[in-house]
């Protein structure tokens, strides 16, 4: 029988997250049994009679909001966690607790289950002092201290830590990991699933061109600045014959389509809301470029990952992260510059031959490099217990790898991305 594995996930729920769906495929096809803690949620359905992962659920907290709403969720969370994974402890042994982080809460519990023999494994997806300052012009000096603080208590309890890019690894660093206890797992899309996506003309809705954005819409996304880029392709430039999709919820949502109206592109920008994975590749299948407006300098675009793998030139800003992905890929401009969006967008509509170039350079490099299926050795490799060295034999590339069936698989634009 294989190593047990302990998940805990607190940001979002198994079901949902893209991330985590993709490391319990490979776990199980490694031989792991499985336990994940999650918030309950629908889109858990799936996993809750799966041969070899149990499944504990528990009540999904009030979401926060300001530093006491955040304080009461996590709070919540973790106790719920405590309680999970002690009642499971007490059934037999874990091999390996794994935690989906941020919010970096649960070195308590960390510290408990690998006193009693457990590796701790932290998947590192965001950072929370990173993300506090995407939201807020002016956050809360203590706050952005406490926040360090729970950084460097989380790194000293991990066996290893798992991150999505260079910039994550050197700040973990930075927060008393050792370089050698941190591997790059970088959250590129499953190739086998994004390589059946097919055309389909009727998107374009009459439009002779399309561009598309996907994820999850939050304040950090800034998806205000790809609503402000069509409105100067469309009404600037008079470029009538371009449609933009944007695909995906959040809490942004509401007032995107409140600031598409204002500015009159109710016939240009579309906002279907968010969709199964089969229909957002059938979408970036059908698009001409991806665009993506984050400001974040420390965050690697999932999107962006998607749009490469579907053949998509990508339009972004010149940030540290994004250039490490798309340089060669796409047009890189200058950071909040929305002309310069508008402009690299309309070139590039333009320029099919550049187009192609751009998308057959990203689509290269995702097969050869940033895959789910590239990642999954290095993943495995720092769950230890003989996994990822050669004796669990996997094959990432067959279509469909895992127990849910694809066309009910979200996108990862966003958390992380």
């Amino acid at each position: 029988m294989g190593p047990h594995v302990l998940v805990v996930v607190e940001n979002v729920p198994l079901g949902v997250d893209t991330r985590l769906r993709k490391q319990v495929d490979d776990l199980l096809a490694a031989g792991c049994r499985l336990t994940v803690i999650s918030m309950r949620h629908a889109d858990n359905e799936p996993y809750r009679e799966l041969p070899g992962l149990t499944l504990r659920e528990y009540p999904a907290p009030p979401e926060g909001s300001g530093p006491l709403g955040y304080a009461r969720e996590y709070l919540l969370a973790f106790a719920w966690a405590t309680v999970l994974a002690l009642r499971t402890r007490l059934r037999g042994r874990i091999d390996v607790l794994h935690l989906c982080q941020p919010p970096d809460i649960y070195f308590p519990l960390a510290w408990l289950l690998r006193w009693t023999g457990s590796r701790v494994v932290v998947d590192q997806r965001d950072l929370m002092p990173e993300l506090l300052r995407g939201r807020y012009d002016e956050p809360p000096a203590l706050m952005l201290t406490v926040l360090h603080w729970l950084e460097r208590r989380t790194q000293r309890v991990a066996h290893h830590s798992v991150t999505v890019n260079q910039y994550l690894k050197d700040r973990l660093v930075a927060a008393g990991a050792a370089p050698d206890a941190v591997s790059v797992v970088r959250n590129g899309p499953v190739l086998a699933r994004a390589r059946r996506a097919e055309p389909d003309a009727a998107l374009r809705d009459g439009h002779r061109y399309l561009v598309c954005w996907i994820g999850k819409m939050g304040r950090q996304d800034r998806v205000d600045l790809v609503v402000r880029a069509a409105d100067r392709v469309v009404h600037g430039f008079g470029r009538d014959d371009c449609g933009f999709v944007v695909l995906g919820d959040g809490e942004c949502l509401d007032e995107l389509r409140a600031l598409s109206a204002e500015l009159g592109l109710e016939r240009w920008v579309r906002f279907p809301g968010w969709l199964p994975e089969r229909e957002v590749f059938a979408w970036l299948a059908t698009a001409d470029l991806g665009v993506d407006t984050s400001l974040q300098d420390e965050v690697s675009p999932v999107k962006a990952m998607e749009y490469m793998a579907l053949g998509l030139p990508v339009v972004c800003f010149d940030l540290r992260e994004s250039r490490a992905l798309i340089d060669g890929a796409g047009r890189l401009v200058e950071p909040g510059d929305v002309e310069a969006v508008a402009t690299a967008i309309t070139e590039l509509l333009d320029d099919p031959a550049g187009r192609r170039r751009l998308g057959e350079a990203g689509r290269r490099r995702i097969a050869a490099e940033l895959a789910w299926e590239r990642q999954t050795p290095a993943y495995l490799r720092a769950l230890g217990c003989g996994l990822g060295d050669g004796s669990a034999e996997l094959q990432p590339d067959v279509p469909g790898r895992g127990p849910v069936d694809p066309a009910d698989v979200r996108p990862g634009g966003g958390v992380v991305p």
